[in-house]
C-alpha cells in the first residue's frame, strides 16, 4: 500500500514538472530515485518533447523501462537547437547515462583551426592540440562550418599548402608557387610575393569573423569601399562591396561554446519578495558540464550580494569546483584566494552569463507556475498586489468595478457595470442601467449619470465601495467619473482608465490626474486580467443594448395597436416568433390567437 502511494506521489511530482516546462530549446536529464542521471536528451521544444514520454504508451520495451525508472527531471534552456546539440553531446560523454546510445569512440564535433605558424593555415579538425593554435567552434551543423570556410576563402587569399613557410626557408628560395597562386586563390607568400604583415592583417580579420565580431570587419570594409569610391576606383570598390555584403549575411557562429574558455564557473541570481533563485554553470574546455538552479528562502531580508556569496560557496563545495575564474553579473560581497571575479560586458563570457540568466529566470517562472496551480488564489493575490504597486494604491484592489456605455446615435442608450472580486467576475453583482436624463449621443453625460446613480445609492444603503473604479475609455471618461466621485459625492476612490488601440484591443492603463500611461507588458497575467475586465464590461453592455433595441423594435410594431396588451402581444410572439411572420399571416391565423376584432386591428396597422 505504501509503495502504491509512493508511486502516485512520484507521478504527481513529475507531472508538475512536465506541465510547467518551457517551450524553449534545451536539454533534459532523467534521474532515478538514487539521483543518478539515466538519460540525457535534446529538444527543440522542451515541454513538447518531455511530455511525449508520459502521455502515451511506448511500443519499445527499453523506452517503457526508462520511463518507469524516472524519479526526477532536470533541464537546461538554451537559445538554439545547435547549442542543445553541443550540450547534449558533452553531458552524454561526461555521465555515460545507462539509456543513452554509448559513443563508440571519442569522436566529437569539428572545429575550425587557425594554426600557430609564421603564415597560419585555416582548416577544419576534430582534434584540439594545445600548441598555440586557435580553435573556433565546435560546429554541430557541418554545412554551417563549411559555409564559414567558404566565406573566408572568398574574402581572403589564405594558403592551403602544408609547406614550412619560415622566414629562413622563404629567403633561401626553397619553394615554388603552385596552381592556387596562378588561379588567384593565393598571393604567393612562399616566394615573398605577399608580406607577412599583409597576411597577418587578413588573419586578424578572419579571427574576428570566427569569433562572431563581424561588425569590426564590416566597418573596415566599408571605410575601404568609401575610400576607393572617392578615388574613382569603382571596380575595386565593387569588389570590396561584395565582400562587405558577404560579411553582413554571415550568421553561422554558435553563441554558447568556445574551447578557449576552460574551467570557469558562472553564477546568476533572480530575487523576489521571500525567495532568491541562483543558477550555476561550470564550463570545461568551452562546454557546459554542470548546470544547477536552486532556491533560497530569505530569512532576514538578505541582499542579493549576501545570497550570491552563499550560493557560490554552496555550489563550489557541492561540485568540488577549483575554477580560478567566476563569471558573475555584479561584484559579490566576498573575497576568495586565487579566484578572479569577471563581470563581462560583451563576447563569449557575456554569452555564458546571458545563458545562466535565462535559466534562472525560467526556473523562477516555473516555480511560480507550480505554486499558482497548487494555490490559484495566491496567483490572483499576486496580480492584484502588482496593480497596487503599479498605481501606488493604499490597499490591494480586491473589489474592482468597471463601467461602459452603449448606444447607436443616442438611441436606446444604456450602460453597464461589472464587478470583479479578488480578480474573478462576481456576476450576481453586475448591474444594467437605462440612461434616463441624457438626450442624444453623449457618452460623458451618460457616464456621469450612471456613476452618480450607483454610488449615491451605495452611500444611502451603506454598501461597500470599490477599491478601484475603471472606466472603459480614456482621459475624458476618467475626468467625468472623477467629477462625480470627488467633486459631487466627496468620495475617495481611486480611478483608472483602460484605453484601446485602433484595432479595438486593450492597449494601455491610465492613472492619476492628469492621467499618465502605466507601462504594462502585453501577454503578462496582469495585462490579461485588465483585458478580461474590459472585454467583460463591453460584452455585458453590448448584450444589454441589443436586448433593449430588439424589444423596442417589437414594441414599436405592436404596442400601439388598439386592443393589444401585454398578454396578447406575448401570445402573438409565442405563436409567430416575430413581427414579420405576424405581418405575413392571414386574418384567420391571427384571429385564432387573439380573436377576430383584435386581428382586424393588427392587419390594418401592420399593412399601413
Amino acid at each position: 500500500m505504501e509503495k502504491g502511494k509512493e508511486e502516485i506521489d512520484v507521478n504527481e511530482y513529475l507531472r508538475g514538472i512536465v506541465l510547467n516546462l518551457p517551450d524553449n530549446p534545451g536539454i533534459y536529464q532523467y534521474l532515478n530515485k538514487e539521483g543518478t542521471i539515466i538519460y540525457v536528451g535534446k529538444a527543440k521544444n522542451l515541454k513538447r518533447r518531455v511530455s511525449s514520454y508520459f502521455n502515451r504508451e511506448h511500443p519499445n520495451g527499453k523506452t517503457r523501462m526508462l520511463v518507469s525508472k524516472i524519479a526526477d527531471i532536470r533541464y537546461i534552456v538554451v537559445k538554439t537547437e545547435e547549442d542543445a546539440l553541443l550540450l547534449e553531446n558533452n553531458l552524454i560523454k561526461k555521465y555515460k547515462p545507462r539509456y543513452n546510445v554509448l559513443l563508440k569512440d571519442d569522436k566529437t564535433y569539428p572545429s575550425i583551426c587557425v594554426s600557430n605558424e609564421y603564415f597560419p593555415r585555416i582548416f577544419k579538425t576534430r582534434k584540439i592540440i594545445r600548441n598555440g593554435s586557435s580553435y573556433y567552434g565546435p560546429y554541430t551543423h557541418i554545412p554551417s562550418m563549411n559555409a564559414v570556410l567558404e566565406l573566408i576563402k572568398r574574402l581572403y587569399c589564405v594558403r592551403t599548402c602544408h609547406l614550412n613557410l619560415t622566414p629562413e626557408n622563404i629567403r633561401e628560395g626553397k619553394f615554388k608557387v603552385c596552381l592556387e597562386y596562378h588561379i588567384k586563390n593565393c598571393k604567393g607568400p612562399c616566394i615573398a610575393r605577399q608580406t607577412h604583415d599583409e597576411y597577418m592583417r587578413d588573419i586578424g580579420e578572419i579571427k574576428e569573423i570566427l569569433r562572431g565580431n563581424t561588425q569590426i570587419v564590416s566597418e573596415l570594409l566599408m571605410d575601404e569601399m568609401k575610400a576607393l569610391a572617392a578615388e574613382m576606383r569603382f571596380e575595386e570598390a565593387q569588389k570590396v562591396k561584395e565582400k562587405y555584403e558577404l560579411i553582413e549575411s554571415y550568421r553561422a557562429k554558435s553563441e554558447v561554446v568556445n574551447s578557449i574558455i576552460h574551467n570557469v564557473d558562472v553564477f546568476s541570481i533572480e530575487m523576489e519578495e521571500n525567495s532568491a533563485y541562483i543558477n550555476y554553470l561550470h564550463i570545461t574546455k568551452g562546454c557546459i558540464n554542470q548546470a544547477f538552479t536552486f532556491e533560497y528562502k530569505k530569512r532576514l531580508n538578505e541582499t542579493k550580494e549576501e545570497l550570491m556569496r552563499l550560493g557560490i560557496v554552496e555550489m563550489r563545495s557541492r561540485y568540488n569546483s577549483t575554477s580560478r575564474e567566476i563569471i558573475v553579473p555584479f561584484e559579490p560581497d566576498m573575497e576568495m584566494n586565487n579566484v578572479t571575479f569577471t563581470i563581462p560586458q560583451r563576447g563569449e563570457k557575456k554569452h555564458l552569463l546571458d545563458l545562466s540568466v535565462m535559466n534562472v529566470k525560467q526556473y523562477k517562472l516555473d516555480r511560480l507556475k507550480q505554486a499558482d496551480k497548487l494555490n490559484p488564489e495566491q496567483k490572483k493575490t499576486r496580480i492584484l498586489k502588482e496593480i497596487q504597486e503599479q498605481l501606488h494604491l493604499p490597499k490591494i484592489p480586491a473589489h474592482i468595478e468597471c463601467f461602459d456605455n452603449s448606444n447607436i446615435q443616442g438611441s436606446d442608450a444604456v450602460a453597464a457595470c461589472v464587478v470583479f472580486k479578488m480578480g474573478k467576475p462576481c456576476k450576481q453583482e453586475y448591474r444594467k442601467y437605462i440612461i434616463k436624463t441624457v438626450v442624444g449621443p453623449d457618452d460623458y453625460a451618460s457616464m456621469k449619470e450612471v456613476v452618480r446613480r450607483r454610488y449615491s445609492r451605495a452611500i444611502e444603503e451603506g454598501t461597500p465601495l470599490p477599491d478601484l473604479i475603471i472606466t472603459d475609455g480614456g482621459k475624458g471618461q476618467m475626468e467625468v467619473v472623477r467629477e462625480v466621485i470627488e467633486d459631487e459625492l466627496r468620495l475617495n476612490v481611486p480611478i483608472a482608465g483602460l484605453a484601446k488601440d485602433r484595432r479595438h484591443r486593450t492597449s494601455e492603463l491610465l492613472y492619476g490626474f492628469p492621467p499618465l500611461t502605466i507601462g504594462i507588458k502585453q501577454s503578462t497575467p496582469l495585462f490579461h486580467l485588465l483585458e478580461n475586465i474590459q472585454d467583460e464590461v463591453h460584452r455585458f453592455a453590448i448584450t444589454f443594448h441589443r436586448d433593449k433595441r430588439s424589444k423596442s423594435q417589437v414594441a414599436s410594431a405592436l404596442d400601439n395597436i388598439k386592443g393589444i396588451g401585454e398578454k396578447r402581444k406575448t401570445a402573438l410572439l409565442k405563436a409567430f416568433k416575430s413581427v414579420a411572420r405576424i405581418r405575413q399571416a392571414s386574418l384567420e391565423e391571427i384571429a385564432a390567437v387573439v380573436g377576430t376584432a383584435a386581428a382586424k386591428n393588427i392587419k390594418e396597422s401592420l399593412t399601413e
